[in-house]
């Protein structure tokens, strides 16, 4: 996998996990979505995402092309 889907599919299962536990244990969960979502929208106007560093360091190569 390249390392934009692997941060896509990171993201999204975190915020579909904290939706649960939301719904299930309490709603401040929500917190961590509101995390995640808004650590989205900075990647895409800095074009740095602290994942993607992260990701790197366990050895996924970056997608250069």
């Amino acid at each position: 996998m390249k390392m934009e889907q692997y941060i896509r599919a990171i993201a999204g299962s975190f915020i579909s996990i904290s939706v649960l536990l939301a719904y299930s244990y309490s709603p401040y969960w929500l917190f961590f979505t509101t995390f995640v979502g808004l650590n989205l929208l900075q990647s895409a106007f800095t074009k740095w995402c602290p994942m993607e560093n992260f990701l790197e360091k366990l050895g996924v190569p970056r997608d250069n092309g």
